[in-house]
């Protein structure tokens, strides 16, 4: 069974596992992009599903995206 993310789920899962900070305040499925605030100050927008699995936690001045092959 797979687990249902709420909004207070999803902020407290990046509270705990990032140094960015979440502005959105409704979550409406995995393919909603997010607002988050990272670090340095910039907002970027990522689904949570990027966030969550691929390590996409920080806006993309701090962590620019990989190359693709």
């Amino acid at each position: 069974m797979h687990k249902r993310w709420t909004i207070d789920k999803i902020k407290a899962f990046v509270e705990n596992n990032s140094e960015s900070k979440l502005l959105t305040t409704e979550y409406h499925g995995f393919s909603q992009n997010l607002l988050f605030t990272c670090k340095c100050g910039n907002n970027f927008e990522k689904t949570f599903t990027k966030f969550k699995n691929n390590n996409q936690r920080k806006c993309d001045v701090c962590q620019p995206p990989k190359v693709s092959r």
